[in-house]
């Protein structure tokens, strides 16, 4: 009976309170802001560092490369609405409204004025917040994927006949995009079963997939195989519309502003001209689109050498 009773106590391996174990330094902080309980992990000391993640992942995604940053900065890896352990209410999906989690999220800590940087999901929400709070951001650094603009519209939701049938896993059509608009449906199909949809994307969108082990695979499969989870996350994408409209309101961005590459590099290098005034951009090689898992030290050093090319009083 006692062997039992430890069995179901346990904490998951996969949980925050496990993971967090894995980084020496960094802890879990919870904070309520902007109508919304919001869950991140913070560690080293400096200048704060905002870190937003993006689908299908969780902080986790930055684990690689937040030791490395910490020796020069306060990390902060959050969990944006309706991600991991944050809240998933009924709306708010919008990235104005997720910039504005984050701002308050800022303030709740005790900074007036942050570094952001964001991946995927996480760097519409960056540039939002940039866009948004351009008084709170010191510099911005956008990993692989620029805001969304109605070039959305003409991606491709079927395999490109051009492209011969045994190369298609290089040329991937992002059908998500699309599938994850669909409501209801995808938490039917897909709650319990989420792994499918994570191998498929790491296989399909990463240079070298074993970049994402076993363990990480299943960090994110525990996060959104629950039916809240995948309807939280399908909400960013249904957002879409109206994050683009919104994007049409900004003005250019003036604060430095750097884009960083793997297979998204060439929509970084279209987007990021004509929304920054100050932009830099680099590709990193042997990346697909999970730049700081595939290549976290390119990626740590990348981001580090931007950062410190001047101390911007905070």
């Amino acid at each position: 009976m006692e062997n039992t009773t430890e069995r179901t106590t346990r904490p998951s391996p996969h949980a925050d309170e496990a993971l967090v174990g894995l980084l020496p330094g960094f802890v879990n902080g919870y904070a309520r802001v902007n109508g919304v309980t919001l869950h991140y992990v913070a560690g080293g000391q400096g200048t704060p560092l905002v870190l937003l993640p993006g689908w299908p992942q969780t902080w986790w995604a930055y684990h690689k490369v937040m030791p490395l940053l910490a020796a020069r900065f306060r990390v902060i890896a959050v969990d944006i609405r309706g991600m991991g352990s944050s809240e998933k209410p009924p709306g708010g999906y919008d990235k104005k409204t997720m910039a504005a989690d984050v701002h308050a999220l800022i303030r709740h800590l005790g900074y007036e004025r942050v570094h952001v940087a964001g991946h995927d999901i996480g760097a519409h929400v960056a540039f939002s917040f940039a866009a948004n709070f351009p008084e709170a951001t010191a510099r911005l650094v956008m990993l692989d994927t620029p805001h969304p603009d109605e070039s959305m519209y003409r991606l491709p939701m079927l395999p490109l006949a051009e492209v011969a049938a045994e190369k298609q896993a290089g040329h991937p059509y992002p059908w998500w995009l699309a599938f994850n608009q669909v409501k209801e449906l995808p938490e039917q199909l897909l709650a319990g079963r989420f792994r499918f949809v994570l191998d498929y994307v790491f296989k399909h969108a990463s240079a070298d997939e074993s970049s994402l082990s076993p363990f990480d695979r299943e960090v994110y499969a525990a996060a959104y195989d629950r039916a809240e989870a995948i309807r939280a996350g399908n909400a960013w994408y249904q957002a879409f519309p109206q994050d683009i409209r919104d994007g049409k309101t900004y003005g250019k961005l003036g604060m430095p502003v750097l884009g960083i590459g793997g297979s998204g590099f060439e929509l970084l290098a279209l987007s990021l001209p004509d929304r920054a005034t100050h932009p830099k951009l680099v590709q990193v090689e042997g990346s697909g689109h999970f730049i700081a898992e595939e290549q976290p030290h390119q990626t740590a050093r990348l981001m580090i050498d931007f950062l410190d090319e001047t101390q911007m009083p905070l």
